[in-house]
């Protein structure tokens, strides 16, 4: 088990380095200066994070926070903001995707009809990935970005299902999670390339970087478990604070709210509605994923005022009662508390008789 683990993390690990490498080597093909290569330093991080993870958790994962996935945003996104705004430079037929497979399987042809008779297996396997990387550099720049988009999502939410899970987090708890990051990965996917191939958006320079802005703003989700994880609360502390008990109810339920308000569908909402009423941009999938936004926002706000009647609910049912506290922890342990007393004195009661009838054989003998 222990060797899955060190696999997990190793092979994790090398995909996201494999997949930084190739936006900076895409970065430096497409702005043609070998400077851009000092990109590839950021993976050093990632290395580092790699050697004491294995050193101090054997490999496996943090509670609430993946360092791995957050180093990981360090090395790719740089390279997807330099290709995103020094898209456009280089322009696509109708049909890419068919050209190129015809080119790439005549080019492996006229390789493998001249190795065959000069120099062997070897020589063709190299000519075949020479023939192969020439044909990747020949792909259009947008073809190229859009690929490393969906790659880079795709690979965050396989990463963190490879990931090594740590001790506080359960197999349930992470596949809610992912299925979570993969709703959340295609809505920011749609988000970039919907707004960002608008060629209006494209002759804005600034409007570019505020869109690229909010894209990163939104990865920031990535790292984090807090969304299917309830975080402990203190008897002490939360006896006396209503919103300290509020948290330890309902944590997970209001990440997940804190979430689509400030850091997704919220931000999403603002930067299209400042498109269509500032700049006055207009398209049918525009209007159709700002309601979709209009109507996450509002449901996750109904969603909220339910979460806050039920637990003011809960408070009043209490405090009629005479009780105390309202966290759902709490009760556990005052009940298990009290019942392990009770049961105490029933032993006791059991194990030592009343001292009279101890004593009444002995007087009517």
């Amino acid at each position: 088990m222990e060797l899955m683990v060190l696999l997990n993390a190793l092979v994790t690990r090398l995909l996201f380095v494999l997949h930084s490498l190739i936006g900076v080597w895409r970065v430096t093909a497409v702005k043609k200066e070998p400077k851009y290569w000092l990109l590839a330093l950021l993976n050093l991080l990632l290395c580092l994070e790699t050697g004491l993870t294995l050193k101090f958790k054997q490999g496996r994962g943090y509670k609430w926070f993946s360092p791995a996935i957050f180093l990981y945003l360090i090395c790719i996104v740089p390279s997807l903001w330099l290709l995103e705004i020094h898209h456009g430079t280089q322009y696509c037929g109708n049909e890419p995707g068919a050209v190129q497979v015809n080119v790439s399987n005549q080019d492996f042809n006229q390789s493998r009809e001249s190795s065959h008779g000069s120099e062997g297996t070897d020589h063709h396997i190299i000519q075949t990935a020479k023939v192969f990387v020439n044909q990747l550099s020949t792909i259009c720049e947008t073809v190229w970005t859009l690929a490393l988009h969906q790659t880079f999502l795709l690979l965050l939410v396989v990463g963190r299902w490879l990931l090594p899970i740590g001790v506080e987090i359960t197999r349930d708890q992470l596949s809610q999670l992912l299925l979570m990051f993969v709703g959340t990965a295609a809505d920011i996917l749609e988000f970039a390339s919907e707004t960002l191939d608008i060629e209006d958006v494209r002759k804005n320079y600034a409007l570019i970087n505020a869109i690229l802005a909010v894209w990163t703003w939104s990865m920031l989700q990535f790292p984090l478990d807090l969304a299917v994880q309830h975080i402990g609360c203190k008897p002490s502390a939360s006896a006396r604070r209503i919103p300290s008990l509020l948290l330890c109810r309902y944590s997970a339920e209001l990440w997940n709210i804190g979430v689509s308000l400030f850091i997704q569908d919220g931000p999403f909402f603002i930067v299209r509605s400042i498109l269509m009423g500032h700049f006055r941009i207009f398209n049918q999938m525009l209007v159709f994923f700002t309601a979709k936004n209009i109507l996450v926002v509002t449901l996750q706000l109904y969603r909220l005022a339910v979460i806050t009647l039920d637990f003011r609910a809960t408070i009043l049912q209490k405090s009629r009662k005479g009780e105390v506290c309202c966290c759902p922890c709490e009760p556990y342990e005052a009940h298990a508390h009290a019942t392990g007393h009770q049961e105490n004195e029933m032993k006791e009661f059991v194990a030592f008789p009343p001292k009279e009838e101890s004593q009444a054989p002995s007087e009517d003998h």
